[in-house]
């Protein structure tokens, strides 16, 4: 996601990118809450952490240390972020990408590059317009879940700037 039109590059990762995860990790613990053992989710996905889907990772071991979940967070938040980036055709605002990468690590990369959210955000339509899209994404299994309600309503007023980070 780029946040300018000017990017310099850190490694694999630009400094654009670093500041937009260091940002999302505060807010996706307190939607993620952290539990250090394996879990289903509202929906019956195996969940570790903060949230955290990864079969090869929930699967590793039978608990996992707060230092090995606060990893675990920064090093998912990064992936989806170079996931979501070559998708995301047009400049952002910090919060803006805070926002799209809080949801896109919910909903995943691939469902956050196929939606209508970034269809018009690259087709250059106004912020309000596809920040307004965030609201459109509480469910999961075909049901509207209250705490995805709520999350999207945070990711909707961090997108348009009424939440400051």
């Amino acid at each position: 996601m780029t946040t300018s039109r000017k990017t310099s590059k850190a490694g694999p990762a630009s400094i654009a990118t670093l500041v937009v995860v260091l940002l999302a990790v505060p807010v996706s613990v307190r939607w993620e809450s952290v539990v250090h053992r394996p879990y289903l989710d509202p929906v019956g996905i195996a969940t570790v952490c903060a949230g955290e889907t990864d079969r090869a990772v929930v699967g590793l071991r039978d608990a996992f240390s707060r230092d090995e979940c606060t990893a675990l967070l920064g090093a998912s938040l990064l992936k989806h972020a170079q996931m979501l980036e070559p998708c995301i055709r047009r400049p952002v605002q910090r919060n803006e990408a805070v926002a799209l990468l809080l949801w896109s690590h919910n909903v995943g990369a691939g469902a956050a590059c196929r939606s209508t959210l970034v269809r018009l955000l690259n087709e250059g339509r106004p912020a309000a317009e596809w920040c307004a899209q965030l609201s459109r994404w509480d469910y999961a299994a075909g049901r509207r879940l209250a705490g995805l309600t709520a999350r999207r309503a945070e990711e909707r007023a961090i997108c348009e700037g009424r939440i400051a980070l």
